[in-house]
């Protein structure tokens, strides 16, 4: 994708992928501080999209310079799994004591790493919308449960509500 068209979307695009907020990379495009704009630019679609193509190219122009890809990353997290996991003894006075240590959480760490890149790991996590609606009419045990109880969850019983006094 070519550069954007508009000069203020391409200069907040460049920002956002240096890792800018995004009142600060819409101020330093020429937005004005603490307008919201910020926010519905950074959600438009051809936005994205440029944002992610600066970030991949800085990405591969450094891996580039560097003669780092994938396969290496991986192999140095394998080595340092293997080197972790082995039990080393622990030395005083260049003598071994007996005892022997073992890095749990480097290795955990690096198996982490690796399972994610393998994509053996999948992001879970639980959306509930929730509605209040605000009434002048109390509701009757029976419609809360209708509106607001899933039928898979169990029911604890509940005290029995308190007497609503009307104020004239």
């Amino acid at each position: 994708m070519p550069a954007l068209k508009n000069h203020r979307y391409e200069r907040f695009a460049q920002e956002r992928a240096r890792g800018k907020t995004l009142t600060d990379a819409w101020e330093r495009a020429g937005g004005t501080r603490g307008h919201r704009y910020a926010s519905r630019l950074s959600r438009r679609p051809d936005i994205i999209q440029r944002v992610e193509e600066i970030k991949s190219g800085a990405v591969e122009r450094a891996a580039g310079a560097l003669a780092i890809d994938r396969q290496w990353v991986i192999q140095r997290l394998v080595e340092n799994v293997e080197r972790a996991m082995q039990l080393e003894p622990v030395m005083r006075g260049g003598i071994a004591t007996g005892e022997y240590r073992y890095h749990a959480g480097a290795a955990l760490r690096a198996l982490e790493l690796i399972g994610k890149e393998l994509g053996m790991f999948v992001e879970r996590s639980e959306t509930r919308a929730v509605t209040h609606v605000i009434s002048d009419e109390p509701l009757t045990p029976e419609e809360w449960k209708k509106r607001y109880v899933r039928p898979d969850e169990p029911v604890e019983p509940v005290a029995p509500p308190l007497p609503v006094k009307k104020v004239h």
